[in-house]
């Protein structure tokens, strides 16, 4: 028999692997603006770029979100995880980066009744991603701190994926940005925990800026 905890790990990495069709790759959240606006140029500043979003965006907001909606699926509260979810998508600051969340959600709760997974998301106007992969995580028995480091990590690597495309980056130079990233993540993941309700926020006007400018941008690889 297949140890519980072996067979939770082999759903976290399925989770969190690139292959997962849910379309992360046609997005760069705001990065490829950056890459324009010339404040992304090289591996420096695109490792810059990312901690900086991971820390007044995901941090203060997905993260805490995130640990929230893990805990509502794990008691079958699903009034209370429309709540966290209608508060993640209100915090979108562009059209794109709304869209994107709602798109990847719809995605996966395809991919989840595709699969079987009788999820609870039929009827629900919108359903933002990070609702979606902590609903799937809860019921493959996923740990919340886990399942959220594999979340960040995930963003994280489909960041540096976008810089190498775009910047553009090599191969090695990538790998050392997501290796440099690795503590960050979880330092990220475990902050994130020690955040109450009233301290959540993600303030970051430059970002807001860029993605806005992104939706009129003339040419372009990614759609966020």
């Amino acid at each position: 028999m297949i140890p519980a905890s072996a067979l939770a790990l082999t759903r976290l990495l399925q989770l969190a692997s690139p292959a997962l069709p849910v379309g992360a790759y046609s997005y760069s959240q705001g990065m490829e603006a950056a890459i324009e606006a010339r404040l992304v140029t090289d591996a420096a500043s695109a490792q810059r770029w990312i901690e900086d979003v991971l820390d007044l965006t995901l941090g203060g907001m997905d993260a805490p979100v995130f640990l929230r909606l893990a805990a509502a699926w794990e008691k079958d509260d699903a009034a209370l995880a429309r709540r966290w979810n209608e508060l993640l998508l209100a915090s979108r600051e562009s059209a794109e980066l709304r869209a994107e969340t709602v798109q990847m959600g719809y995605s996966l709760a395809r991919l989840l009744t595709e699969l079987g997974e009788a999820h609870p998301f039929d009827g629900w106007e919108e359903i933002s991603f990070t609702a979606a992969y902590a609903w799937w995580a809860a019921r493959s028995g996923i740990g919340k701190e886990a399942a959220l480091t594999a979340y960040l990590w995930s963003w994280a690597e489909n960041q540096v994926m976008a810089a190498m495309k775009s910047v553009p980056l090599g191969q090695s130079a990538g790998q050392r940005v997501l290796l440099a990233l690795g503590p960050i993540v979880a330092a990220c993941a475990a902050h994130a925990a020690t955040l109450g309700d009233d301290d959540l926020g993600n303030l970051a006007p430059g970002l807001a800026m860029l993605s806005a400018q992104h939706e009129t941008q003339y040419s372009r690889l990614f759609r966020s």
